[in-house]
């Protein structure tokens, strides 16, 4: 496989079928006039290929014990990679970090395998704003003791991520730019 290729195909395929030129609130509270929904393209078979080969490429001489992140954009992207962990002889473990702890059951706010102190993860989200989501994982990681290698978005949209995650030492990588979209 060559990545250099993925990557271009994964970019027409978001260009195609993810991008939006509306005016939108983001989750942030600010507001855009551009929509970049990576889930319509991660949540297809041709997307999660893609994006997974991307992230796996980055990962796999970092020799995580864990992938995750924030659940929804994060999901479709930890088991594409775990799939790609496993085809390859590796064992990364999955997770999801909830927006809210569940209510029922063992209300838990990690979802997925379970993750020790001391693990080294990789977190993984479809879009980076401000970061906040990211933060967030990281601080729910840092209080079980795991730590966290780096983080990485399918898109950044330049507007803050990358600072954020400076501030708590995270390496951060993002597969494409809001420039890759917007000229």
């Amino acid at each position: 496989m060559n990545i250099n290729d993925t990557k271009q195909q994964l970019l027409l395929l978001l260009k195609e079928k993810s991008f939006f030129r509306e005016k939108i609130t983001l989750s942030s509270g600010k507001s855009s006039d551009y929509y970049i929904d990576v889930r319509k393209v991660s949540l297809s078979p041709a997307g999660v290929y893609y994006i997974s080969h991307l992230v796996w490429d980055i990962i796999k001489d970092d020799n995580p014990d864990a992938i995750g992140g924030p659940t929804l954009g994060a999901d479709p992207i930890v088991s594409g990679v775990c799939f790609l962990a496993h085809e390859n002889n590796r064992k990364i473990k999955g997770f999801l970090i909830r927006k809210t702890p569940k209510k029922h059951g063992r209300q838990k706010l990690i979802e997925g395998e379970e993750i020790l102190p001391g693990d080294e993860t990789v977190i993984v989200d479809d879009v980076a704003t401000s970061g906040s989501s990211f933060v967030k994982t990281i601080e729910v990681l840092r209080q079980e003791k795991i730590k966290v290698l780096r983080a990485i978005a399918v898109v950044d949209r330049q507007d803050g991520a990358a600072e954020a995650l400076a501030r708590l030492n995270c390496p951060f990588t993002s597969l494409f730019t809001k420039s890759d979209f917007i000229e």
